[in-house]
């Protein structure tokens, strides 16, 4: 197989550069009329046939960030759009990004590029930076010829998850601001208030109230056994990062999360908003029906969603119709089955994935708006509970000793 270097026109105006693989010139110009380009010029590519043989290692970098991955979709769609080849399109970037971490990637792309490898394979072998919907993705859109279109829905798709992570972020900050606060305060009056007042206690002779006592016994313990705390601390965050890779524990934990109220829902909506969104990328980039459904699988992190999606799956490659094989899981909403089948009928399922996306995410919206608005009752409640308690630790010996013995 020889490399081919070619000029074409696309829609009749817009220059495109690019190379295609082929064992003679005949086939690569077959090649780029399948692209629906029209063949302006094409030449074999002496110095990439020259390294091609050479076979790179695939250098350790560091992941990327949404952010990050955003800001490499959006430059290379740019300069695409532009006309520009990929390998000068790598080298901008590896000269000119702000990131070290994406001019070192756009360096290693570029490296394995002009050895011979096409955008897409060199992507693939970073699948642990890009993760697999960026990699699938990238290989329809290379595959049909509409790299600057699928870009253009990678970031999209990338802006979406940066969006519902940081709404669901967003809704769980206020009560961790809360705990943190909460159990700093308890720290502060067990070790450094309560030992005060227990000297003026047991100066006065009289027994203290159970509340009091408690308290100034966890005050002298973790002045005294502070470094069994933080053993304590350390177990349980190690414990529960097992627990949850721990498969058993792992499907009993994702099962009882999704019956908590709203925060069940809004599990199970941020998991279907994700799925829906790859789903109807996938499918508008071209990919087969079955891959896009293994692709939005991979966006799922509860096991019950994810199992029920790739029951789907295999359900689809029996020959069953995406609908019907989502309304056997149970777990899709009526609507959005609705909108899924009417696309199916009216042989618009894209346009119909795409109004599913956007009503899920109305739905989604909704149910972050609920748990904030419950969340902050709750949190008023612990704090005032938390207020009482060592008030009453407080007041109590107080009041015992203004009663006469």
């Amino acid at each position: 197989m020889t490399i081919y270097s070619y000029i074409a026109i696309r829609n009749g105006k817009e220059e495109v550069r690019g190379k295609v693989e082929a064992d003679d010139k005949r086939s690569a110009r077959a090649q780029i009329k399948q692209l629906n380009l029209i063949v302006k010029d094409i030449w074999e590519d002496t110095i990439n046939n020259e390294q091609k043989q050479e076979v790179l290692p695939t250098v350790k970098l560091r992941p990327l960030s949404l952010k990050d991955k955003i800001d490499f979709a959006s430059t290379y769609q740019t300069l695409a759009g532009a006309g520009v080849p990929v390998v000068e399109s790598l080298l901008f970037m590896e000269q000119e990004s702000g990131s070290d971490k994406l001019r070192a990637l756009a360096k290693e792309l570029r490296r394995h590029i002009l050895a011979g490898s096409t955008f897409a394979d060199t992507v693939k072998r970073y699948t642990n930076i890009f993760g697999q919907i960026f990699v699938g993705l990238t290989k329809a859109g290379e595959d049909s010829g509409e790299m600057e279109n699928t870009m253009g829905r990678i970031i999209e798709l990338l802006r979406k998850q940066e969006a519902i992570k940081g709404k669901v972020i967003g809704a769980l900050t206020y009560p961790a601001f809360v705990v943190v606060l909460a159990i700093i305060v308890i720290i502060v009056m067990l070790v450094f208030v309560f030992p005060k007042f227990a000297e003026n206690f047991k100066e006065q002779g009289k027994e203290l109230p159970w509340v009091t006592n408690a308290c100034i016994v966890a005050g002298d313990f973790l002045k005294d056994y502070w470094y069994a705390v933080i053993i304590l601390a350390v177990a349980l965050i190690v414990g529960s990062i097992y627990l949850m890779k721990w498969e058993p524990a792992r499907k009993r934990i994702d099962t009882f999360a999704l019956k908590i109220p709203l925060i069940g829902n809004l599990l199970k909506y941020g998991g279907l908003s994700n799925f829906l969104a790859v789903l109807q990328v996938a499918y508008e980039a071209g990919v087969p029906i079955v891959n896009c459904l293994s692709l939005a699988s991979l966006t799922v992190e509860n096991g019950v969603i994810k199992k029920g999606m790739e029951s789907a799956k295999a359900k689809v490659q029996g020959g069953l119709h995406l609908s019907q094989a989502l309304r056997s899981t149970g777990i899709m909403p009526k609507m959005l089955l609705f909108m899924i089948q009417t696309g199916e009928q009216s042989g618009k399922l894209g346009i119909m994935l795409e109004q599913a996306v956007k009503f899920i995410d109305k739905e989604l919206d909704k149910f972050v708006d609920k748990m904030t608005k419950a969340i902050e009752p709750i949190m008023l409640i612990v704090l005032g509970g938390i207020v009482m308690f060592f008030a009453l630790a407080l007041y109590l010996p107080l009041f015992g000793m203004m009663q006469p013995t």
